[in-house]
């Protein structure tokens, strides 16, 4: 009864007043314990309660090019592309990283791909012999944002001083994205303050999550974003079920709830935050 509960699709959550993005999700995954649905459901569904536009991010070689190929079937995504920073050591030890990124480098060629990403350092599950070769992967991600002038999205797990160092060395890219924000309230203050934007997941509606809406609670308006990560990081109350774009609603609400803003004011936001970001849809 409990493995059928939780592989039961939540309900659809009441529809946002004003359209908002998932402005990071992965629609080429599934969780081994939830029924698969083609994506043109999973976009409609969405747009039913006010998530009417995607950034679909593939971070290893199938799923940029998985991304790559839906974006032209399906205008209300925009897509990103990287080697994922869990993924970089196994191409360095294969010797074929510098090969890897130049694909993603090829991939990001496509007008609708707007971001480079997800990228970054993941301490958490990859051990130190992992740690050069994410650092040099990041660092070559970064410098690919730039040189294509892309939005760059950033993965940072249990890493936070060494990903605001790399940055702080290399340079960001104009549009810097920290996707699934997991830092505390300085470093929401110092991210605010180089011009970056934070991105919170399903994560910031957790009983736990006490610092993490601290954290958002001094993020000005103009630098939020909000994401699913799906199908991972499902919102409360649905914690441990397959996450997906159209329970959006959840997380937004409860954003505004911390915020101390109206909903529709803080759709407004995100909808504008998003495009500027990655352009129109």
């Amino acid at each position: 009864m409990k493995d059928q509960q939780r592989s039961a699709r939540p309900e659809a959550p009441e529809p946002l007043p004003v359209p908002v993005v998932d402005n990071h999700c992965h629609l080429d995954i599934q969780r081994d314990d939830a029924p698969q649905h083609p994506l043109s459901e999973v976009i409609v569904e969405a747009a039913a309660v006010g998530v009417d536009r995607m950034v679909q991010i593939g971070c290893d070689l199938a799923s940029a090019r998985w991304t790559h190929r839906v974006l032209d079937e399906h205008p209300a995504l925009l897509g990103g592309v990287a080697i994922h920073p869990n993924e970089a050591p196994a191409h360095a030890a294969a010797g074929d990283l510098e090969a890897a990124i130049g694909e993603i480098a090829d991939l990001a060629r496509h007008p609708r791909i707007r971001v480079i990403g997800e990228t970054g350092l993941d301490y958490f599950r990859t051990g130190p012999q992992g740690v050069p070769a994410q650092q040099e992967s990041f660092r070559r991600h970064i410098a690919l944002a730039k040189e294509r002038g892309l939005a760059l999205q950033i993965h940072d797990r249990d890493a936070h001083e060494d990903v605001l160092r790399i940055l702080s060395e290399e340079g960001a890219p104009e549009r810097t994205v920290m996707h699934c924000y997991s830092g505390d309230v300085q470093m929401a203050r110092e991210c605010v303050r180089r011009g970056y934007y934070l991105s919170f997941a399903g994560t910031v509606t957790f009983t736990s999550a006490r610092s993490l809406r601290e954290a958002l609670a001094s993020t000005p308006l103009e630098h939020v974003l909000v994401e699913t990560d799906a199908p991972f990081l499902t919102p409360t109350p649905h914690r441990g079920r397959a996450n997906a774009p159209y329970l959006i609603p959840l997380i937004v609400r409860s954003m505004a709830d911390t915020l101390e803003v109206p909903v529709p004011v803080l759709c407004e936001a995100l909808s504008a935050n998003s495009e500027a970001v990655y352009g129109p849809w």
